[in-house]
């Protein structure tokens, strides 16, 4: 998944307007597993308490943010980091402390998981935890929900626009059509890409047979007439423009690409779906882990769900928003009713050897397309 989440300010201004206005107050809930409307904030030991969040920049409107701290009296230190790994080696330096909110990707979060950095989760000290969307839990990375709340998804998928291509994609497959001659972009995710030609062979993303990982490689030197471009930022843009008629993007330039203009194509490739989660934890020595919960049981209110992801432009995990989410942008920030958990595939973490070959396919590929 893409680490750099912010989206402009032009697009967050549109979206901010476009949300439900405000959140009325409400009566707060200490019943685990109803959707609640308010924080819960009993314990008056936490005003003038600090959370601090740990995360990509740009990952909550700053409304949100403002909102929180109003109605609990608990301020927000909001520490950015820029690549998951940097996350991973600050929290290992720290062990498990100096954080309360952690968002990252799913990858990673297994490692923590797997070196005690991460604490379990009481369910119980979340009012709105049955808002979350079943499908992206029970995941490789926290397989029993023991340890994460998701925040956000990504779907791999391509977007094109119909007035410059002469045929209906489908799948991947599709951009191997010599008729995209030069004019595909796509994101610079060597398992992604790789992985896209994995799934035209009708493999897993996540094979460890070092032979499968070879053939992806051959099929993809034969995608390279068609490549135009491989960046990872504002790869919407160049579709817009014209530069590239068809692309495979990040959930969130996929956003702002059709925001901007509606006419594109999303395609969900039937060779299968891929997807990543951004979820949050609790470090296993968190300074705060009460203003952790508050937080989190507050971003899970339907309402405020909505917000964040408007602004954030990646799917929503929360099922209660889904309906709050404005009608234009519902498409492509909720999932089809028709996707099934059994159809989608994650990419997971795998062996050194798998990785090297992974690699190597990568470097090849990217030399035949310059």
């Amino acid at each position: 998944m893409k680490r750099n989440k912010m989206i402009s300010l032009v697009l967050s201004a549109v979206l901010l307007l476009a949300v439900l206005a405000g959140c009325g107050e409400a009566e707060s809930s200490s019943k685990g597993g109803e959707v609640s409307s308010a924080v819960q904030t009993e314990d008056t030991s936490l005003k003038g308490s600090t959370l601090n969040l740990f995360t990509w920049e740009g990952m909550f409107p700053q409304e949100v943010l403002d909102g929180f701290t109003e109605e609990t009296g608990v301020k927000i230190n909001y520490v950015n980091f820029d690549f998951d790994e940097t996350m991973l080696a600050k929290l290992e330096a720290a062990g498990g402390g100096d954080y309360d909110l952690v968002i990252a990707d799913d990858y990673i979060i297994e490692t923590a998981i797997s070196e005690d950095l991460v604490q379990k989760l009481d369910p119980s000290k979340l009012s709105n935890y049955k808002s979350i969307n079943s499908v992206y839990q029970g995941q490789f990375f926290d397989p029993e929900d023991e340890y994460t709340v998701p925040y956000g998804a990504g779907v791999q998928t391509i977007v094109y626009d119909p007035s410059l291509v002469d045929l209906e994609i489908t799948g991947y497959a599709d951009l191997w059509d010599k008729s995209l001659e030069d004019s595909v972009g796509i994101i610079a995710s060597s398992r992604v890409i790789d992985g896209m030609a994995l799934k035209v062979l009708g493999e897993s993303y996540n094979t460890e047979d070092i032979s499968k990982i070879e053939a992806a490689g051959q099929k993809l030197l034969e995608l390279a007439p068609n490549i135009r471009l491989i960046k990872d930022d504002n790869t919407q843009d160049d579709l817009l423009s014209g530069e590239i008629s068809a692309a495979v993007m990040y959930t969130s330039q996929v956003t702002m690409a059709k925001m901007q203009n509606p006419e594109l194509k999303v395609v969900f490739p039937k060779e299968g779906i891929g997807f990543g989660i951004m979820a949050q934890f609790i470090p296993s020595n968190a300074p705060n882990a009460e203003a952790a919960y508050l937080f989190m049981d507050y971003i899970l209110r339907p309402e405020i769900s909505a917000k964040c992801y408007e602004f954030l432009g990646y799917y929503c995990t929360n099922k209660d928003a889904d309906a709050l989410i404005s009608e234009e942008y519902r498409e492509f920030l909720t999932l089809p009713e028709d996707f099934k958990a059994e159809k989608m595939e994650m990419i997971e973490n795998i062996s050194a050897e798998a990785l090297e070959a992974h690699e190597k396919v990568w470097t090849a590929f990217k030399s035949a397309c310059e």
